[in-house]
């Protein structure tokens, strides 16, 4: 593992499970709420999941299992690769009480075992904004191509970190050159602040400059 997913790991480790809790609800409550509409919880990808019944699908960076639960409902034989023993926590907490499977596997992304794992998934789900966290780009599609069967699909959704969106002087740049990690504060660490005084460790993010 590298440093970055050295740090990453620590970050999200750290009262994860409690965050979810506050944020969502316990996982009882939100399976509740999925089950009365799985495919609502899909939101703007919920027309890639239609006929996702019977399909083995993979969300990668699959956090606490809000969109792999109502993948599952559906019908599909879910996977969820993340880095957090916290948000495996809260995920299969939630897949219980929402009264199905998914298979949670915490690994870094760029150690899955693909000796286990090659062309094995009809889709892969990637959302939310998980790039950044992602030094290697190349690295990380040659695994995610390794995933996919030949005639699978993969679903992306993020956006490019970018540290403006419009550049002033209007130069190309690639998110493949010119690039450094740069300290970053967790997502919820201002929610968790407001409840506590404790010092929060931070992630490592790609900076592109």
């Amino acid at each position: 593992m590298n440093e970055q997913s050295k740090r990453n790991k620590i970050a999200w480790e750290y009262r994860a499970y409690e965050y979810w809790n506050k944020r969502y609800g316990t996982p009882q409550k939100l399976a509740g709420q999925i089950v009365e509409n799985p495919i609502a919880q899909l939101k703007k990808h919920k027309d890639y999941f239609k006929h996702i019944e019977g399909k083995k699908a993979a969300n990668l960076c699959g956090s606490n299992g809000r969109k792999a639960v109502p993948i599952a409902l559906l019908g599909a034989d879910v996977t969820v690769f993340d880095i957090s023993k916290e948000n495996k926590q809260y995920a299969l907490e939630l897949a219980r009480y929402a009264k199905t499977n998914i298979d949670y596997i915490v690994t870094d992304i760029y150690e899955i075992d693909l000796s286990a794992y090659q062309n094995y998934f009809d889709v892969l789900y990637l959302e939310g904004g998980i790039l950044h966290y992602f030094d290697d780009i190349e690295k990380l599609m040659s695994i995610l191509y390794a995933l996919l069967k030949t005639d699978g699909k993969m679903i992306l959704s993020d956006f490019h970190p970018l540290r403006k969106c419009v550049l002033a002087d209007s130069k190309k740049i690639s998110y493949f050159e010119n690039k450094h990690l740069q300290l970053g504060d967790l997502a919820y660490k201002d929610f968790l602040m407001k409840l506590s005084r404790l010092i929060f460790p931070v992630y490592l993010s790609v900076y592109i400059h």
